[in-house]
């Protein structure tokens, strides 16, 4: 399988589009517009640009408490997604939700999740139901190094390998489940390396590499459909940014960010589309542009909406 010129200009559009919302949404909260915590997804934007380039509008995606990335790459809008963050009546949850919970059905985003290792057992639901009304569809779910060691994981990874539900569990590997590092949380040196245990495919990419997140999930979106399980990949790469915004970081050393922003995902494919003639100068200016006018708006959206009235307070609350 073959990338063509317009998905990898595609995927890079993808890439900056998330960068820049992050970086806007680190400003604002640090301004105070935004209540709550943020937990921003900056260095990963590979790993759900790569895979949800192979998904339709009608896959499903199980997302995490870091999940601005995931939405923006399934083709959410950030004007509702800016006004969520903002707690206004016009946001994906009406302003109740927040960062954590931000859904869109209609897109196959069955929401950010607040709880960690919450995803794996909604994404295999999604699959089972896919798998009996043989619709073609499939599920991916994303979650973190941390929940690499929920039960709720393991437990959905092996319900999931004995029916062969089309789901694909994509593991983002930043090393740190909140200021813990994964040398000290994990007796393997691989999420991936845990798949044997289900009998399922167990691969290890570079996770700020595009390109080899989309070889790696295409063939486990591919092996999905056609009947034969799910798959678990497994993407390393790294957060710029602290665990939530206002995180000191004192776990880790300067050096070891330096280090990994060396290998920033953005850059990386900027400058082999640059070398390949298959973006220019002007078009990546062009590119950035339109996403900063398209930021704005929404960011004056976001502004210019209404809270919820206090009346609401009980609506859409089911339990």
């Amino acid at each position: 399988m073959d990338l063509t010129n317009e998905q990898l200009i595609r995927m890079y559009t993808t890439m900056v589009k998330i960068r820049i919302f992050e970086n806007r949404v680190a400003e604002l909260f640090a301004e105070g517009k935004i209540p709550g915590f943020v937990h921003l997804y900056v260095g990963e934007e590979a790993v759900a640009t790569g895979v949800c380039e192979s998904l339709t509008n009608e896959d499903y995606i199980a997302s995490t408490h870091r999940g601005h990335g995931h939405l923006i790459a399934k083709g959410g809008d950030i004007k509702k997604m800016m006004a969520e963050l903002f707690g206004k009546k016009t946001g994906y949850c009406k302003g109740k939700g927040g960062s954590m919970h931000i859904a869109d059905l209609d897109l196959g985003i069955m929401g950010a999740n607040g709880i960690v290792g919450g995803g794996p057992p909604l994404a295999s639901g999604a699959a089972l139901a896919c798998q009996y009304l043989g619709n073609d569809r499939v599920a991916v779910c994303f979650f973190g190094d941390g929940a690499s060691n929920q039960g709720t994981t393991h437990e959905a990874m092996n319900l999931a390998a004995c029916w062969k539900l089309p789901v694909v569990f994509i593991n983002e590997n930043n090393m740190y489940g909140i200021s813990s590092c994964t040398l000290d949380s994990m007796c393997v040196p691989n999420v991936a390396d845990r798949a044997a245990g289900y009998d399922i495919p167990g691969v290890v990419v570079d996770g700020n590499d595009a390109v080899a997140v989309w070889e790696a999930a295409a063939e486990g979106i591919k092996r999905a459909r056609e009947g034969k399980g799910p798959s678990l990949i497994e993407c390393k790469t790294y957060r710029h940014r602290g665990h939530f915004e206002g995180d000191p970081c004192a776990y880790r050393e300067d050096s070891e960010l330096a280090e990994w922003k060396e290998k920033d995902p953005i850059p990386r494919l900027e400058q082999k589309l640059l070398e390949m003639e298959i973006l220019t100068e002007s078009k990546n200016e062009e590119i950035k542009k339109g996403l900063q006018e398209e930021l704005s708006a929404a960011e004056k959206f976001a502004e210019e909406s209404p809270f919820p009235d206090v009346s609401e307070l009980l609506e859409d609350v089911y339990s």
